[in-house]
């Protein structure tokens, strides 16, 4: 729920406000940047519509553009954020969250693009786009950010073939690795999942941003940008439950990954649960994504199962070998997708218990939740201009279904839990280092902390 600040104490959010800012520069220039390129992808595609469904495809076609047309002027024009009428079974949800938000406006303002909360009006976006979509049959299930998604992929290939043969070699000679060369493969493949999370297609506005070259031969060039590194309390946690099956070698029962972008970073983040499940560092894989597309390159049903076919279908040995593996998780049940509504709302996730109590009973029965992401951490600090020294447990703000850990390149201006005097030497030295996305932190918290201290 939407807090009022001046009864908690909990600095405001992030606003567009704020002429000048990244809020502002977000909602000015990149989000009508993003609806122009989905109003381009859909008048592009129109040939495929009608060969698909005939005259109803091109009429679908013409309305569509026309709804997003107008959202499009909504937005620049700073118009108020409109109720939504498509009946989805969130539409009710979102619309609550709206009138909460204009309670809180009071009688003086409406809610609007640029006078609200930056991550309410930039998830209702992304919402918008789906209501467009859900009120034009036959394209309704059509996503407009699936060729970005799909190019990002494909041209991350030669990325994608060194870190499926690395780990071939990892997992020939697993029986044989000792506890410390164990912690040594899990911390690399950690900071490629970490760092898989540059390539994000909405902080380029849609444009190209794939991986090139092997992530492996770059990490420790990119060491000294980690902000926060706490790789170790994620280490420990994965370790503090003796298993029988490997003795000296302990492992969590389960990990959830709550997943970012398509692409490349997918493919980090399944070759790291790969390597847990076959360490025996974690029996279980439990990923959340989106239930429809969402933030241009987030991660949704179908972009996971697509991935997967692809690298099997692969013409390399270790690629279409993990893709074959990763197929065998999902219907042994090793692994596990999941996506929840909650992810494609606009709420905090320290409104989560409240909000959607069985999807946070969910998290609960994990042994270690990572969250992958710059919107991931937005939604878990309540995306507030919170001070650079206050500890990441207090922005969390009580929230904490299991020990968890944000996996984050810096692309939005918060971060929190860093040393006093460290923002203000990053700032002086780089005024743009919270939204380049040359930064980057492993941050940890756990409700059982006391073990760790």
């Amino acid at each position: 729920m939407a807090t009022d600040p001046s009864v908690t104490g909990v600095p405001p959010p992030l606003s567009a406000k704020v002429v000048g800012s990244f809020a502002y520069f977000t909602v000015k220039d990149r989000l009508p940047t993003i609806l122009t390129k989905v109003i381009d992808t859909i008048h592009r595609n129109k040939n495929q519509f009608f060969e698909e469904y005939g005259e109803d495809g091109i009429q679908a076609e013409k309305q569509t553009i026309s709804f997003l047309s107008k959202l499009r002027n909504e937005l620049q024009t700073d118009k108020p954020v409109l109720a939504l009428t498509d009946g989805l079974q969130d539409a009710e949800s979102w619309n609550q969250y709206l009138q909460r938000h204009q309670r809180l406006e009071g009688d003086q303002e409406s809610v609007s693009w640029f006078k609200s909360a930056w991550l309410y009006v930039e998830c209702y976006m992304y919402r918008r786009i789906q209501e467009a979509l859900w009120h034009n049959p036959p394209i309704s299930g059509y996503d407009v950010f699936n060729e970005g998604k799909t190019q990002s992929f494909f041209d991350s290939q030669q990325a994608v073939m060194a870190l499926c043969t690395y780990l071939e070699g990892v997992k020939k000679c697993m029986d044989e690795l000792s506890k410390n060369q164990l912690l040594e493969h899990f911390n690399k493949l950690l900071l490629v999942s970490l760092w898989g999370n540059k390539c994000d297609l909405s902080i380029s506005a849609g444009q190209e941003n794939s991986q090139k070259i092997s992530p492996l031969e770059v990490l420790n060039s990119l060491q000294p940008f980690i902000l926060v590194d706490d790789s170790d309390m994620v280490w420990s946690t994965l370790i503090s439950t003796q298993m029988p099956e490997r003795p000296g070698i302990a492992t969590a029962g389960r990990v959830d990954i709550v997943l970012d972008n398509a692409g490349f970073e997918l493919v980090t983040d399944l070759v790291l649960a790969d390597f847990l499940v076959s360490s025996g560092l974690t029996r279980k894989v439990h990923f959340h994504g989106k239930c429809f597309p969402w933030f241009v390159s987030d991660v949704t049903a179908n972009d996971f199962q697509w991935t997967i076919r692809q690298t099997m279908a692969a013409n390399h040995k270790w690629m279409s070998k993990s893709g074959a593996q990763w197929q065998r998780y999902i219907k042994e049940g090793v692994w596990c997708y999941h996506d929840h509504p909650f992810w494609t709302q606009p709420h905090e996730f320290c409104d989560m218990a409240a909000e959607a109590p069985d999807l946070y009973a969910t998290l609960q029965k994990a042994d270690l939740v990572l969250f992958k992401g710059d919107l991931n951490y937005r939604k878990l600090t309540g995306d507030r201009a919170w001070d650079h020294a206050v500890s990441f447990d207090t922005a969390l703000r009580g929230f904490g279904p299991a020990p968890l850990c944000s996996l984050r390149t810096l692309k939005a201006n918060l971060q929190v839990g860093l040393q006093q005097g460290q923002g203000e030497k990053l700032a002086s030295e780089d005024p743009d280092w919270m939204t380049c996305g040359k930064y980057a932190v492993i941050q940890f918290y756990s409700p059982k902390s006391e073990q760790y201290n």
